[in-house]
């Protein structure tokens, strides 16, 4: 059985689909593609889908990974294009290496997020940034599944910056940047670096946590974007490449 692994996005309105939503338009790729998928045993086969991680409802995302193991060996950068065409605009299918290296999941430590505050000052972004970082534990609330629980936002967090405005220059790719800057409305853009944790720790969770600290209170909600989930470079805040290793161990010319 061949095992490939996949990178795809959610963008524009199509940030509002469910992870089960995204299942479902999914399998109905494979099935258009008419893939060779590889079945589990049992009463009821089902096809050999893995998801790592996927975003909330609602977040845009540059950066969402699932694996599938096929019955009959294929290209990968062929059977990603042919999934992609199958698939609607906005959920992208952009990467796809055959898996060579074990513990995929263990290299997902952190993700990078773009946090768009619509009606928020950059001083007064840049003031609650300060004050939250300055912080040793910053604890929020949040109701879960297994009832309210309460996470340390900030040990979960290893970046946190406002960036500069950025005007869009027509060249948008899904990710809103055209509509950082409109004229007459103050905007601020906040780069998130947080590690993943159990229990998770959301970007609304930081979102909660800036208030509870400098009273940081948008008048819209945010709009989110992972940008990037992978191994955590802690001495740069950065997050890298979690399929760079499946590429390395490639046999040369493949």
């Amino acid at each position: 059985m061949q095992r490939i692994r996949l990178r795809y996005t959610k963008r524009g309105r199509l940030r509002f689909t469910s992870h089960r939503d995204f299942q479902r338009a999914f399998e109905r790729a494979l099935r258009r593609s008419a893939v060779p998928m590889a079945y589990s045993a049992g009463f009821t086969p089902h096809p050999k889908v893995s998801y790592a991680n996927a975003a909330p409802t609602g977040v845009a995302s540059e950066a969402e990974y699932l694996e599938i193991g096929l019955a009959e060996a294929r290209d990968p950068e062929a059977l990603r294009a042919q999934l992609d065409e199958s698939l609607p605009p906005g959920l992208d299918i952009v990467d796809a290496v055959e898996v060579r290296t074990p513990n995929f999941v263990e290299r997902l430590e952190a993700s990078e997020w773009r946090v768009r505050l619509a009606g928020v000052e950059g001083e007064e972004a840049a003031r609650a940034v300060a004050a939250f970082l300055a912080e040793e534990a910053v604890e929020v609330q949040r109701l879960t599944k297994n009832g309210m629980r309460v996470f340390d936002t900030r040990a979960a967090v290893a970046a946190l910056e406002l960036l500069p405005p950025q005007v869009g220059d027509g060249n948008d790719t899904g990710t809103d940047r055209a509509d950082d800057v409109r004229p007459g409305a103050p905007c601020a853009i906040l780069r998130l670096v947080v590690r993943h944790a159990t229990p998770a720790v959301r970007p609304d969770d930081v979102l909660s946590g800036l208030r509870a600290t400098a009273d940081l209170a948008p008048p819209v909600p945010a709009e989110v974007t992972r940008l990037a989930q992978g191994p955590l470079d802690e001495g740069t805040g950065t997050v890298t490449d979690p399929l760079a290793l499946d590429r390395a161990a490639a046999p040369a010319g493949r």
